[in-house]
């Protein structure tokens, strides 16, 4: 018998678990407490290991800015601030004080960055490389944080920035050269790479969420499959038109040369932009409160109601017609 993948593994065995309201089934990216009368809290976490998540020989300062802001990114689609975070260490047998030294520039560089300071944790060895798992806290006003499930028929999805360029960046990590075979310039590639390795969370956005959309959350595990989590969770579908998904320069570039990465522009992970939900109603006051932020953010398609469609996302090209993804984002099992 085939194991579970890891979104099965979580309902069979873990949500169950679950039992406290604020776990909110874990359907979502993040809990959420009420210890005030006009402040709740928002807890995530992410864990990120050597050979998944990051390459082992990258730059310890930029492993740990990564792994704090992951978790910002999740804390910032639910639409709260940070405000501390707990850390747990699993070093490999061949740690030294100069790795640990420049780990910890890095976090601190981005405490002052995001405004949140370390709150405790753990730090044990691991027989099996590199791990890190941090636990992020953030405030949001009361009953004010951004669901997952919330989306209506009818709602215009919006994502931010750019989509694609952190799975490239990831390939040119990985084998440098092949900024030929996408016409890429030095300059490009190291952009590209750079999305993968320092990921910009979008906490500017958090009070926009907030005020303007119906759900939100962030692109992690690639745009296809974290609009499809979104679908799921509030029962509805969804169709995005693909020439709309906004693209940077260097991928255009790199797309020109290579016409298939397209499916990896909308299949790839570490994006850690934020794709949301938002009322055609609401659609000029979203915008206009966005431009504000700096931060740019397009409508690519719209929720549709999930009851004929089994809550699939369907892309679709400048016709109309169906884009075969041949799959739709990055699972651990």
């Amino acid at each position: 018998m085939a194991r579970p993948g890891e979104f099965e593994l979580i309902a069979r065995y873990l949500a169950p678990l679950a039992s406290d309201p604020a776990a909110r089934g874990l359907i979502d990216d993040a809990a959420v407490l009420s210890p005030s009368a006009d402040k709740d809290l928002v807890l995530t976490k992410d864990a990120l290991a050597a050979g998944i998540h990051f390459f082992a020989d990258d730059d310890p300062g930029l492993i740990a800015r990564k792994a704090l802001r992951v978790n910002i990114s999740d804390l910032a689609a639910k639409g709260a601030a940070p405000t501390g975070y707990l850390l747990a260490l699993a070093l490999p047998s061949d740690w030294t004080e100069d790795w640990i030294a420049a780990f910890t520039t890095g976090l601190k560089a981005d405490q002052e960055r995001y405004g949140c300071s370390l709150l405790g944790g753990d730090t044990i060895r691991s027989a099996d490389g590199l791990m890190i798992s941090i636990t992020a806290i953030g405030e949001v006003p009361r009953e004010a944080m951004v669901p997952r499930a919330g989306a209506s028929a009818g709602d215009i999805i919006f994502v931010s920035g750019t989509i694609g360029d952190a799975g490239l960046g990831l390939v040119l990590r990985g084998d440098p050269a092949r900024a030929g075979d996408f016409d890429l310039s030095r300059s490009d590639a190291e952009r590209l790479v750079g999305r993968y390795l320092l990921p910009e969370p979008r906490v500017a956005l958090a009070p926009v969420l907030r005020d303007h959309v119906r759900a939100a959350m962030d692109v992690s595990d690639g745009l296809a499959g974290d609009i499809g989590h979104m679908c799921r969770a509030g029962g509805v579908a969804a169709q995005i038109r693909i020439d709309d998904v906004p693209l940077s320069d260097p991928f255009r570039r790199a797309l020109a040369a290579d016409p298939s990465l397209r499916t990896r522009a909308v299949c790839g992970g570490d994006d850690y932009e934020i794709v949301c939900a938002v009322a055609p109603e609401n659609e000029a006051a979203f915008r206009k409160a966005a431009e504000k932020t700096g931060i740019p953010v397009a409508a690519i398609g719209r929720f549709l109601d999930g009851a004929a469609s089994g809550n699939a996302p369907v892309f679709v090209d400048g016709d109309g017609r169906p884009v075969d993804l041949g799959g739709t984002s990055f699972a651990h099992f």
